[in-house]
């Protein structure tokens, strides 16, 4: 399947997410997250980037950074590998911890900032792991409310990017605390999240990389993959056309298959694949993201996704 992107810039703001292998656990005792933010710590000091947010669920993290320089690869493998380093001999086993490549999102600082942090922050609440955020020990959020300090994040920077702190800012968050919250709804090609402008200004900052051999994929930032091609081979490999994958039924095999590859393949948003299928954007991505799961445990099933795929790469 796609590959999350490696584009990589200076003075950039990331969203980071980071998955256990096969969704298994990453963190099994309050020791391993305080070991897995000790490595955040010294990444910072050896790479020189900024933490504005984080949580760490059981099974994958989200960190919201800003880098000085461009070089996310490097905090990555550095946090990754050292994490699991130490993860692997605590526990005397081998292998990978983390579900392949991390996803990274490049992040409108302007006007999606607050929206970001207060998803993370609310992520043990829609799991249902606490019944308010403040309640979780994980997460940068009491950070942001109390004048306890977090010394894993960099308080004055966010002070300097928002004036939402204390009482404010707790007000902010729960006032979406039962709302159904998705800031990805309108991602461009999979990597970019902000209003037009920021993503053309990013895109031209960007274009070398883009366009050069070493971005695995790089055409779908492009729209290379078109939603007619995805279309005509679902109905050729499930025999099931345009209209017939709006009808919803129990078993929605092929057009949770057209999703998924819509959402992998081309710059579509949420919003842009609900209306080929007459779904609401969430439940675009509740569809996609059961598949996933689906593939997870049916490997039959990820192998004919993978061969879809391949008929695109080819």
């Amino acid at each position: 399947m796609a590959r999350p992107y490696r584009l990589e810039a200076e003075n950039t703001l990331y969203h980071l997410t980071n998955r256990g292998d096969d969704r298994k656990k990453i963190y099994a005792s309050e020791y391993d997250h305080e070991k897995f933010l000790e490595y955040v710590l010294k990444a910072k000091e050896r790479f020189k980037f900024r933490l504005y947010a984080y949580v760490l669920m059981t099974n994958h993290c989200h960190l919201l950074i800003e880098t000085l320089q461009a070089n996310l690869s490097k905090i990555m493998h550095y946090i990754n590998s050292s994490y699991t380093m130490y993860y692997n001999t605590k526990r005397k086993r081998t292998g990978h911890l983390f579900q392949g490549r991390y996803k990274s999102i490049i992040v409108d600082k302007e006007n999606y900032f607050l929206e970001l942090t207060k998803y993370i922050h609310l992520n043990p609440v829609k799991a249902g792991m606490v019944n308010l955020p403040e309640e979780y020990k994980w997460s940068s959020y009491n950070g942001y409310i109390s004048k306890t300090d977090d010394r894993y994040i960099d308080r004055e920077e966010i002070r300097a990017i928002t004036d939402l702190w204390g009482k404010r800012y707790r007000d902010f968050v729960m006032a979406s605390i039962d709302e159904r919250i998705d800031p990805f709804k309108d991602i461009y090609g999979g990597i970019l999240l902000g209003n037009s402008i920021f993503i053309k200004e990013k895109l031209e900052e960007l274009k070398e990389q883009i366009e050069g051999k070493h971005i695995s994929h790089k055409d779908e930032l492009r729209g290379y993959v078109k939603k007619e091609e995805i279309l005509e081979i679902i109905k050729r490999e499930y025999s099931k056309g345009a209209e017939e994958l709006k009808v919803r039924t129990r078993k929605s095999k092929a057009r949770n298959i057209a999703i998924y590859l819509m959402r992998e393949l081309t710059g579509l948003t949420n919003s842009e694949i609900g209306d080929i299928f007459d779904m609401k954007y969430s439940a675009v991505s509740k569809a996609s993201l059961g598949l996933e799961k689906e593939m997870v445990k049916d490997k039959g099933l990820k192998k004919d996704v993978k061969r879809i795929i391949s008929n695109f790469e080819a």
